[in-house]
């Protein structure tokens, strides 16, 4: 896979070097000459002088042949013009978007950016991951236009679906189990699988149907209607 990376800030160059230590090539641009030229001995190649922000740029770079482009910088007016450009003139390339702001997610989404990468959102996950709580449904990342999340919550006590198997629910329609996570172990859902209690749970759904998964996987709250009749819709 060859993926083009702009910006080499700490995200940018760690980036880098993780997906060059799994033999992926990459090259990543900066329009610093003095930190590309402190970078050149690590990264030899996989960096060069350039506004990535330009067509110039991306072409001497190979944007027409990369698999992905990642707009790296630590502004976001940058990086979705970075992004923009990549979508209108090179076509192929998914684009990637690391968002300083999470206000200006929606943006990106409503202008055709692949996916967005909000450090705030995933520190706020964190925080929310650790409290728990069964009736959280935490999005960690949003894709194709922001209407789909890939979303994390527990399976609750109270929850219909425990010793339920996954062919046997009834669930909001383009919802996809990514995995589960029991303990120690983490488990690639298939439709005989079977839901415990505690289970943290990651799933793919469209952000419409997120309150509708949510009271599926937890439960609903005395007084509102069985999830199960609402599904699919």
């Amino acid at each position: 896979m060859y993926v083009i990376i702009v910006g080499a800030g700490k995200v940018g160059y760690h980036l880098s070097k993780l997906l060059l230590s799994q033999g992926h090539e990459v090259m990543l641009i900066e329009k610093e000459k003095a930190k590309v030229a402190a970078l050149m001995q690590e990264l030899g190649d996989s960096i060069m002088p350039g506004d990535g922000s330009t067509m110039e740029a991306l072409t001497e770079a190979g944007a027409n042949r990369a698999d992905a482009i990642v707009a790296a910088t630590g502004h976001d007016e940058d990086n979705l013009v970075i992004c923009q450009l990549s979508k209108m003139m090179f076509f192929g390339p998914r684009t990637i978007a690391r968002v300083n702001n999470p206000r200006n997610e929606e943006t990106f989404w409503s202008l055709g950016i692949d996916a967005t990468v909000s450090a705030t959102r995933l520190i706020n996950a964190l925080i929310q991951e650790q409290v728990k709580a069964p009736d959280l449904l935490i999005p960690l990342l949003t894709i194709r236009g922001g209407n789909v999340e890939i979303v994390q919550t527990y399976i609750s006590p109270a929850s219909q679906v425990i010793n339920k198997k996954i062919k046997e629910l009834v669930l909001p329609k383009g919802t996809l189990f990514i995995s589960i996570i029991r303990g120690e172990e983490v488990i690639i859902p298939r439709g005989d699988t079977e839901f415990r209690e505690d289970d943290q749970v990651i799933a793919l759904v469209k952000k419409v149907h997120e309150e509708v998964l949510r009271k599926i996987l937890s439960g609903p709250s005395p007084g509102q209607a069985n999830p199960r009749e609402i599904g699919g819709n």
